[in-house]
């Protein structure tokens, strides 16, 4: 797999991980509600949308961009990657005979849910790979990580040169400054004298 694939291939699993968490979190909350059909569909897509962008936005956050050129950054890059998968994951799910209405316990639904996921997965990687090709998409967010990388790397080369550079002087200068042992040295070979002389 080349870079680009890899790329794609890690845009949509985050992508995917996003709108799993949100799904699943929508459906419960809309079943514990006692919410309709289309209101917990609703609820479970928006959900995946907010969590589909914090996954996206918190690490660029870390890597020091704000939190409103993060978000901007991260709509930019992730809105059609999810829009694409919410769509396909949803249609797959209303196929699969029983799956919307079957409830979170029956096993049906987590076998649906997950044929549903898989299905987005591979509907949204293409999105992906074109988004990356354009220099758009995940190559975004991808591109601030890539330069917090490089510069962190420098500041490390920087304090290796500074190192290197202060500690042999400084060692010459130790080795220049160290004081001379009275007790040894040019005095030695004058006292040897002194004693022959006076003998």
């Amino acid at each position: 797999m080349n870079s680009r694939n890899a790329m794609a291939a890690s845009a949509t699993l985050h992508c995917l991980t996003g709108c799993a968490i949100g799904e699943i979190l929508g459906l419960m909350i809309g079943t514990a509600l006692g919410l309709s059909t289309g209101a917990t569909i609703a609820l479970a897509v928006g959900l995946a949308f907010l969590f589909g962008y914090a996954l996206s936005t918190l690490p660029l956050i870390k890597a020091g961009l704000g939190f409103g050129a993060a978000l901007s950054v991260v709509f930019a890059a992730d809105t059609l990657s999810i829009a694409v998968m919410e769509l396909v994951d949803n249609v797959v799910m209303a196929l699969i005979p029983g799956a919307m209405d079957s409830g979170l316990v029956n096993p049906i639904f987590w076998i649906g849910m997950m044929i549903a996921l898989s299905v987005a997965f591979l509907a949204a990687f293409p999105v992906n790979r074109y988004l990356i090709d354009k220099g758009k998409g995940h190559a975004l967010t991808h591109q601030y990580h890539h330069g917090t990388e490089h510069e962190n790397h420098a500041s490390a080369g920087s304090h290796a040169d500074h190192t290197s550079h202060t500690s042999p002087g400084s060692q010459a200068g130790h080795g220049a400054h160290a004081p001379a042992d009275p007790h040894t040295g040019d005095h030695s070979p004058g006292t040897s004298d002194d004693h022959t002389h006076h003998h």
